[in-house]
Parts: structure tokens; sequence; C-alpha cells
């Protein structure tokens, strides 16, 4: 295979790997070859991929083309290398959640969604870093340690999917699934540039996740894919979505298809401050120019913002409370942790009140679709902050949990570059169960800015 060839492959889409593996023009092993050589190249400077499995995939990679020679096919994703995030569960390979208790637990089972896509036909490369359980906008942990940004090795890649963004955004992996308690899947798409969605609440299952559905508390976390492109965020969404019948908290509610939304009908509303955390400039830059696109191609846009929305950090982190995380740490063992598990336990009647506030919140909050079927708003203030950063964290993330706490799907793609060169992300916000309506205006803005490039300070020496 000489270089060219395998340059095309790293920035091919999965969409375009899948057909060309079908169709014979490509080997599995070739496209599996390729992405193990930049994962060789990139992570150990990134330290994104935790726990590498090139052997194992090359094997697997010559049986998928065996098989399709004999014309046996997996699935729609025969052939098609990834990697997963280390806190679902993978049959026969090491999975730690990022905790120490864990450090050598091996599944004999795999995650519902892992499931999905190993009968669809894919081929686990590795898994990639995640902080502990995880918990957290930096990806770090005792286990693994940290991961780097691929546009700054001095950055952060965010959390807690930032091993996934990460290894994406630097070419060695053509997606990877990531959960969103917090903001976890979208944030890292923001800080590494890539694609990622948070689907509504009750869309895709939760099992075999390190945090599943845990009482009040499964409201929040929500499983989906990172990628470079809209396109292949849809393919792996379908594939990964629908009942189990083991979480009990997801519903038989079908995908729309995203091709058949009229852009033109759609009511579209942003908002650059919510109020709490003002954006730095290239971040409202960003936001004013995506919205210029909009509004040349003729859409029908408002500056809007729903009423409310600024409650979302006032609510304290009402489920890791210091019960809940040392139950944690006793579940798998772990004796020495970064996270504080010294939070406060709140009386019943504070904590049934929260939940009452929190339930009008996620009500108020569901007025505003009366009004629109979109809204277009940053993902958070500042672009990729530094590794050892300190901030306060409810008011910076209130761009993000404001839609953990509703529930609602988010998509985020590439809406810019900062002065530094920093990705700078969007986040498009629809209706529960409008995914959609997500990955259409998605698809438009990323056809107007242009497809996913190689701009990183990790290929530039």
């Amino acid at each position: 295979m000489n270089e060219k060839t395998t340059s095309d492959i790293l920035n091919m889409s999965v969409h375009q790997l899948a057909k060309l593996i079908q169709k014979k023009k490509i080997s599995s092993y070739e496209v599996v070859s390729a992405f193990i050589k930049r994962i060789e190249v990139v992570n150990p400077r990134l330290n994104a991929v935790v726990l590498f499995r090139p052997e194992e995939a090359l094997k697997e990679a010559k049986k998928a083309d065996e098989d399709l020679s004999h014309g046996k096919s997996s699935g729609v994703l025969h052939g098609i290398p990834c990697t997963i995030k280390d806190s679902f569960d993978t049959e026969g390979i090491v999975t730690t959640g990022g905790t120490l208790g864990r450090s050598n637990f091996v599944p004999k089972k795999n995650a519902t969604v892992v499931q999905r896509l190993k009968d669809a036909g894919v081929i686990i490369m590795g898994k990639t870093n995640t902080p502990e359980f995880t918990m957290g906008f930096l990806t770090d942990n005792m286990v693994f340690g940290k991961t780097k940004n691929p546009y700054d090795l001095n950055r952060t890649p965010g959390g807690s999917s930032g091993g996934a963004a990460a290894i994406v955004a630097a070419g060695g992996s053509p997606f990877d699934i990531g959960t969103d308690t917090g903001g976890s899947i979208r944030y890292p798409a923001h800080c590494c540039g890539i694609t990622g969605i948070k689907p509504t609440t009750g869309r895709v299952p939760r099992t075999g996740h390190i945090i599943a559905y845990q009482g009040i508390s499964q409201s929040l976390t929500q499983v989906g894919p990172l990628a470079k492109n809209v396109e292949d965020i849809n393919l792996l969404l379908n594939i990964i979505s629908g009942v189990d019948n083991v979480d009990p908290y997801i519903y038989p509610v079908p995908l729309q298809d995203h091709s058949k939304v009229d852009l033109k009908k759609l009511r579209l509303a942003f908002f650059v401050d919510n109020g709490l955390v003002r954006p730095s400039d290239d971040v409202f830059r960003t936001i004013k120019k995506n919205v210029d696109i909009i509004a040349v191609a003729g859409f029908n846009i408002n500056e809007d913002i729903p009423k409310g929305i600024e409650e979302t950090a006032t609510f304290r982190p009402y489920l890791r409370t210091g019960d809940w995380m040392k139950r944690m740490l006793d579940q798998y063992g772990t004796t020495k942790t970064m996270l504080d598990y010294n939070l406060p336990n709140p009386p019943t009647s504070e904590y049934a009140a929260l939940v009452e506030k929190i339930d009008n919140y996620r009500s108020n909050m569901l007025s505003f679709w009366s009004k629109y079927d979109v809204l277009i708003c940053p993902v958070s203030p500042l672009p990729a902050p530094v590794l050892d950063v300190k901030w306060e964290v409810p008011p910076y993330f209130s761009y993000l949990t404001a839609f953990n706490t509703t529930g609602w799907p988010s998509i985020v793609i590439r809406g810019g570059t900062s002065a530094e060169g920093l990705p700078i992300g969007i986040q498009i916000v629809a209706p529960p169960w409008r995914e959609d309506i997500c990955l259409s205006v998605a698809k438009f803005l990323e056809g107007e800015l242009g497809p996913w490039k190689n701009d990183m300070m990790i290929d530039r020496g």
C-alpha cells in the first residue's frame, strides 16, 4: 500500500470505506493496517488509545476479507475498524472505566452498543481513555494518566470522551462511541474539531456502561457516536439506537430520516450568551458566522433564548452525593481515587425539592419548542483549555448541561477556528426525538463550511 493510499484511507468517511470494502476495491486488512499505523505514530504523544490490540484486529480483518470473498458479509460496517471508550464493556478486552479497581477487569459480555456494532461487522482496534467513571471534563485517571489534544499537546481534548475525540481527530480511528452526562461527547467534539451527538434521553441503551441506569440520574447519561462528518454520525446512530429489553428507560421511538427535513420550513433560533459566562470573542464570532450562513441561505432564524436556561448552573450535581460516589468505588474495589467522594448527602426534603425544581425547569423549557424547531448556541465559552486548568465547573459547562437536564438531542460540529488555531464547535439542539432535525441542519452547515480537514499541530512537526 503506497503512502498516498494510506493518507486517502485515513481521510475517508466510514460510508466511503464501507462501500469500498463491500465492492472489494480495498481490503479490510489494508484499512485496519492504515489506522493501526496511524495510532502507532500519534498515540505516544496523545495517550488516547490506552488498550491497543493491533495483532488481534489484523487477524479479524483477514477473517473479514476471507468471509467477503465467500459472499459472507456481517453487515453495513463489515471490516470497518474503530475504537471504543473504555467505559463500555468489551468481551475479552480489559475495560477499566478509568478506575484502579477495574485495572484488570475483562468483561464476559459486550455492552449493548458494542454488540450492535460487532453485529454490523466492526473490528475493535482498542479502547480510549476516560476520566474515572466518566466523571470529568479533563481526561485523566490513575490507571492511564492524561490524554492530550492533537491541536495543541499542552491542552486537553476535553472529557469525558476525550480519548475518543482525540484519536478520531488525529486520524487514528474512523469513529468512536462516547457517553454524555454533562457534555462528555459534545465538549470533546468541540475541543478536537470533530462531530458528536448526544441523542434524546431514552434513545440508546446504556447496558454495559460503567454508569448505566441508576434511578433519577439515568436521564442525564446518553450514548452517542463521534466521527468526522454528519453522515457517519447518522449511520452509526441508526445502528446503536433502539430498545434492548434490558435498559428500562429506552423507548421504541423510530429515528426519522434527516434527508426528509425541509430546512426552509424550520423555525430557527440562536443565542450567544446564556447570561452565566460570556463566550470569548472567537466563540462569539463563530456563532455569528454560522447564523449569517443560515440567514443568507434564506432560512428563518431569530435571536432568542429559552426562558430559564440559566437555572441549569444552579442545580448542584444532585446525583454525585458522597454516598453515591462511595458506592461506585466500593462496587469496583477502588481504594485510591482522584474523585472527591466527601460530598454532602442532602436530607430527603432538600433532595425532593431539588428534583421538583428540575422537573419544573424541564417543563418550562419545553415551551420554547412552541415557537421554534431548532436552537443554535455555543458549546463552551472557550476553546480547549490547558491540561491542568482550574475553574468553577457549573457555569462554564452550563451551555452543555442545560440539554442533559432537559434530555433534548444536540449535535456539535466544528464551526470555526480560534486565533490560536484551535477548533470551535457550534451546538445544534432540537426537540425531543428530533435528531433528524439536528442532523439536517448540521449537514447543511457542514456543506457550507467545507469538509473536515487536518490542521493539527501534531502533524506540523
